[in-house]
C-alpha cells in the first residue's frame, strides 16, 4: 500500500504555525514511507474564500519547503484539486445517498435553527438538530419546493450506533450515534460542506492517512458514517494535539502574529521553523539542525504528543540562530536584503558578515550593525554613559596613543593600555566596546577595530574622550 497524505486548507487567510504543522507533519510522513503529499484547496465557501489567499498558502509552503507531489502545479490522477471543482464528483455520491434515502431536505431557517439550539443550552441539553425535518412527506416536500423554498439536505443519523476507531495520536476512540444530531452535507445552494466533502475527497483520492488538528476529532464520526453510508474506504484518522501560549490558551493572534508570511516577513528562515515545528509535541530522537530529509528520518508518529504542545519562543529563537549560523556567506548576504547590502562597501562584504554572523537573528539586526560600522560616529545612549564617564579622560587618550602605535593589532592595542593604565578584564574592554560601538555587546573586538579601520576607531575614541570631559 502507498502511503498517502494530504493537507487540505480553506483558503480564508494566511497559514499559521497550527496549520503549517500539520502540513509539516504530513509531507514528513509521506516522505519517510516513500508516499505522496497532496495539497487539495477547500474553497467550497465561496462567501470566504479568496483566490489571492490560495497563491499566498502555495507560496508560503514552497518557503517552508513543504512540497506536494499531487495538487496545484503537480495534477495527479485524482484530480481536480480545487473542491469548488468537483461538484459533479459530490452530485454522484449525493445521488447515491438519496437514493438509499439516508439525506433529507431541511427548511429550517437559520433563524428556527438558532432559536431551536438557544432553547436547547437553557435546558442544559446538547445542541444538536431536532430532526423535525425528517418526517416531512412527498407531498408536504413537493408544497415547500413550489413555495420557492430551496432546501438544505442532512444526513440521517441511524440510531443506537457506536462509532469506533483507533486515532494514531489519542488511541481509541468512542462514539455513539445518539450524541450526533443529522448534519447537513449539502448547503442549500447545492455546495458540499466541509463534513461531506472532506470525508468524499480523502477517500476519492485514496487518502491512506489524515493528520489534521485536534479540533477536528468531534467531526470524525460523522465522516466515518458518511463513508460508511457510501461503501468508501477510511483512512487511518490522527489527531495533533493544538499549539497553546504561554497562558495555556490556543496560540491565536493575541499571543502575536505567527502565520508564515508574517514570520518570513519578519526575517524568519525556513529551516528553523521546520526544525523548531518537527520537535513541537513530537519527540524528535535526533539532535541538531536537520534537513527535510533527515527530519522525515526521525519522525515517528508513535512519538506525537497527546498533551497540548506549548509554543516557546526561546526556543524557536534557538532554531532560528542555529539556522542563520549554518547559512553560507552569499545566502545570508541575500537574506540580510538591501537595506543592508547599500550600507557595507563590497570590499568589506566577507568581513561583515564574519564579524556579526553570531551576534544576528533577523536581517533587523544585520542592519544594525550595518549602521554602527558604516556611519563615521556612534551613538552612545544615556545608558551607557556612566561606562564612559567612570573610564575616565587618561583612559581614552591612552587607547588612542595605543592604536597611534599599534594600528589595528588589538592585542598590542590592550598590551599598552594595561601597562599604561593597570586596568584588565572588565574594566579594559566594557569601555572599549561602548566607545567604538555604542553597545555593551557584540562580536569580537578585534573584528571589530578591522572593520572599522584606524581612522574611525580614532574617531570614535576620541568622542569618547570629549563625553568625559564634557
Amino acid at each position: 500500500m502507498t502511503v498517502r497524505t494530504r493537507f487540505s486548507p480553506s483558503p480564508t487567510g494566511y497559514i499559521h504555525l497550527g496549520n503549517a504543522r500539520a502540513a509539516l507533519f504530513s509531507a514528513l510522513f509521506a516522505l519517510k514511507n516513500q508516499g505522496v503529499f497532496i495539497l487539495r484547496i477547500e474553497d467550497t465557501d465561496a462567501t470566504r474564500s479568496d483566490e489571492q489567499y490560495v497563491e499566498d498558502l502555495q507560496q508560503d509552503l514552497k518557503w517552508l519547503g513543504v512540497i506536494w507531489q499531487e495538487g496545484p502545479g503537480a495534477p495527479g490522477q485524482v484530480g481536480p484539486y480545487w473542491q469548488s471543482q468537483r461538484q459533479d464528483i459530490y452530485a454522484k455520491f449525493y445521488q447515491q445517498l438519496e437514493e438509499k434515502k439516508i439525506i433529507y431536505p431541511c427548511f429550517c431557517s437559520d433563524q428556527t435553527l438558532a432559536m431551536a439550539r438557544k432553547l436547547q443550552i437553557s435546558r442544559s441539553q446538547a445542541p444538536r438538530y431536532s430532526g423535525v425535518c425528517k418526517p416531512l412527506s412527498s407531498a408536504e416536500i413537493a408544497d415547500k419546493l413550489a413555495q420557492g423554498l430551496k432546501p438544505a439536505w442532512r444526513f440521517g443519523v441511524p440510531a443506537n450506533e457506536s462509532i469506533v476507531f483507533v486515532d494514531l495520536v489519542k488511541g481509541p476512540q468512542h462514539f455513539e450515534s445518539n450524541d450526533i444530531g443529522d448534519f447537513i452535507v449539502r448547503r442549500a445552494d447545492g455546495t458540499a460542506p466541509f463534513l461531506f466533502c472532506n470525508a468524499v475527497d480523502d477517500a476519492a483520492m485514496k487518502v491512506t492517512h489524515v493528520l489534521r488538528g485536534e479540533d477536528h476529532l468531534a467531526n470524525t464520526p460523522r465522516q466515518i458514517l458518511v463513508l460508511k453510508a457510501l461503501g468508501l474506504t477510511m483512512p487511518a484518522y490522527g489527531h495533533l494535539s493544538l499549539i497553546v501560549g504561554e497562558d495555556g490558551a490556543p496560540l491565536s493572534k493575541r499571543h502575536g502574529s505567527f502565520s508564515l508570511s508574517g514570520m518570513r516577513q519578519d526575517g524568519f528562515l525556513p529551516q528553523a521553523i521546520m526544525n523548531y515545528l518537527a520537535r513541537l509535541g513530537h519527540g524528535c530522537d535526533a539532535a541538531g539542525l536537520l534537513d527535510k530529509d533527515q527530519l522525515a528520518e526521525h519522525f515517528h508518529i508513535t512519538k506525537l504528543s497527546r498533551s497540548s504542545a506549548r509554543f516557546d519562543m526561546t526556543q524557536l529563537m534557538y532554531w532560528q540562530k542555529m539556522a542563520v549560523l549554518a547559512l553560507d556567506a552569499s545566502a545570508l548576504w541575500r537574506w540580510l536584503g538591501e537595506k543592508v547590502q547599500t550600507q557595507v562597501a563590497e570590499s568589506k562584504q566577507n568581513l561583515f558578515i564574519e564579524t556579526v554572523k553570531a551576534n544576528m537573528a533577523f536581517p533587523a539586526d544585520g542592519l544594525m550593525w550595518a549602521n554602527i560600522f558604516s556611519h563615521d560616529g556612534v551613538h552612545i545612549d544615556a545608558v551607557n554613559y556612566p561606562i564612559i564617564k567612570e573610564a575616565g579622560e587618561q583612559f581614552f587618550v591612552e587607547a588612542e596613543q595605543a592604536v597611534d602605535q599599534s594600528g589595528l593589532d588589538l592585542k598590542a592595542v590592550l598590551a599598552d593600555m594595561t601597562q599604561s593604565l593597570g586596568v584588565r578584564g572588565k574594566k579594559l574592554f566594557m569601555p572599549l566596546r561602548v566607545a567604538l560601538t555604542g553597545k555593551t555587546f557584540g562580536p569580537e573586538l578585534a573584528q571589530v577595530i578591522e572593520l572599522l579601520g584606524v581612522q574611525k576607531v580614532k574617531h570614535r575614541l576620541s568622542k569618547a574622550f570629549k563625553i568625559v570631559a564634557q
